[in-house]
């Protein structure tokens, strides 16, 4: 994929967070991803009153993702509830990178970064595969 039309990234992401379920936190998130083979995937935040088990919005994306029949993300956006650019968590990092790589990009607040800088020395499948 050569140019990333990113504006309806940022849409479906938007669109996400009206679906979001966040009613301890107020705090919607919405993300959405561009697969490699054109296709759009999405997810949105879902709480729990056992705060631990609250899945953040993109295991819903990366759901998606593997549901849909898998592929690679090579860009993401991630959103708060007033369609504002957010960062992903750390463990939400990670689910990126396993599923979209060193290559993957991140809409972030200052920017678009490959998923190698806002994850440095990330640990991934192929340390696995080393073992």
């Amino acid at each position: 994929m050569a140019e990333i039309d990113w504006q309806p990234l940022h849409d479906a992401a938007v669109a996400m967070t009206r679906r979001a379920y966040a009613p301890y936190s107020g705090y919607p998130v919405g993300v959405a991803g561009l697969v490699d083979d054109g296709r759009v995937v999405a997810g949105c935040n879902v709480e729990n009153a056992g705060y631990g088990v609250t899945l953040c919005a993109e295991c819903g994306m990366v759901s998606d993702l593997v549901a849909g029949g898998g592929g690679r993300l090579v860009a993401v956006w991630c959103v708060d509830g007033r369609g504002e650019t957010i960062m992903p968590c750390g463990r939400c990092r990670q689910l990126v990178w396993e599923h979209g790589g060193a290559d993957c990009l991140l809409q972030t607040p200052q920017g678009v970064l490959r998923m190698d800088e806002v994850l440095p020395q990330a640990f991934g499948p192929e340390d696995l595969e080393r073992r």
